[in-house]
């Protein structure tokens, strides 16, 4: 799916068929639970500005916009990503004034510092080698004013066998990116210390439902 020539019929339906295993395994909730604690003294008055590292289909800004919905809150959400045809797909999906899609190398984030309340990106981390991974943190953190939320998987056998089996009836891109991505994924001590070596000591870890690991904290 990461490779730049994939197939965009095939990428499609990979993307939708993603964002069906993220919704029964509450991916997207369990970000919107670290986001919603994060702001619970949030001034509604105030307009909320969001960046989605890495965004895939879209799946979580869109899930962010219902989520400020429901609380009240002016919310305007970029959402990036490096690969051309997978933007494609999410623009396609996408028609909310609010969200806007742009491509970009997540390891040199073209923005100001300080540009956003929240930086966050999920199941992004594991695509990439160590020193990458880091400077990708250490991005989120000089274009976040407030914090921090960094979700991804966790490498385990568990994992490996339950990925196997919710992608057995999917296409071979699916199934070959979802072992792939869980093989190659950090255990929980190898994420902890990608945080550490970026200076996010604020960032707090919490495991979720799925073989999931979320990294949030605020920066002061």
């Amino acid at each position: 799916m990461d490779a730049p020539d994939a197939d965009p019929i095939e990428l499609a339906r990979s993307l939708v068929f993603i964002r069906r295993i993220n919704a029964l395994l509450g991916y997207s909730r369990a970000t919107i639970h670290h986001l919603n604690k994060l702001s619970e003294n949030w001034d509604r008055k105030n307009e909320m500005k969001i960046l989605d590292v890495a965004t895939g289909s879209g799946d979580i800004p869109r899930a962010i916009l219902r989520w400020a919905d429901r609380g009240g809150i002016r919310c305007r959400i970029i959402a990036i990503d490096l690969h051309h045809n997978t933007l494609e797909t999410a623009i396609s999906e996408t028609r909310d004034p609010r969200l806007t899609f742009a491509r970009a190398d997540a390891t040199q984030l073209p923005f100001e510092n300080d540009s956003f309340d929240f930086v966050l990106t999920g199941m992004f981390l594991h695509h990439l080698e160590e020193p990458a991974a880091i400077k990708v943190l250490e991005e989120m953190d000089r274009v976040t004013r407030t914090g921090v939320i960094a979700a991804d998987l966790l490498r385990s056998r568990r994992a490996y066998f339950w990925i196997s089996l919710f992608t057995a009836f999917s296409n071979p891109m699916v199934k070959h990116d979802a072992r792939v991505s869980v093989a190659g994924a950090f255990s929980e001590a190898e994420l902890l210390s990608l945080r550490d070596q970026a200076g996010l000591s604020y960032l707090k870890p919490r495991r979720h439902f799925g073989h999931r690991l979320v990294l949030a904290g605020a920066k002061k």
